[in-house]
């Protein structure tokens, strides 16, 4: 039986190398975990990433439920040289991107969304209390 790990971090390698303008790619917890992320990716960058996306997407759900606007489908922030994208990624988890500043941000939502269809529900997350704390399966240290 195939290794779950090792499959969502080929599945997160393809994405990086199949599309234009996508530098990195991680798979996390809602609450902040990494459970797995791109190979160009330390384990200090995944973890560090992870923290980023879990806490901005928290952040634009609470805008969310306060001004009455629902759900939250993604999160996207612009900086000068690329953009970080947070997307739900099946119960309990959410896939994060970061993309060039030149990435056409189209093509990165819609192959997010792909993926999300594909694989959400190998991606989902136990809450901590339910489950040993998601393992890293990146290469590098």
């Amino acid at each position: 039986m195939p290794d779950p790990r090792s499959e969502l971090s080929w599945l997160l390698d393809d994405l990086t190398q199949r599309v234009p303008g996508i530098r990195h790619a991680i798979v996390l917890s809602s609450d902040g975990l990494a459970m797995g992320g791109s190979r160009e990716l330390t384990r200090e960058d995944a973890e560090h990433l992870s923290a980023i996306s879990a806490g901005s997407h928290s952040l634009a759900m609470g805008a969310g439920r306060h001004f009455g606007l629902g759900g939250v489908r993604q999160t996207i922030i612009e900086m000068e040289g690329g953009f970080l994208f947070v997307t739900a990624a099946g119960q309990g988890a959410r896939l994060a991107v970061l993309a060039a500043g030149d990435a056409e941000l189209g093509m990165v939502t819609y192959e997010m969304a792909l993926m999300v269809k594909r694989v959400g529900e190998h991606l989902s997350a136990q809450p901590r209390g339910a489950a040993p704390a998601p393992v890293w399966n990146g290469t590098r240290p």
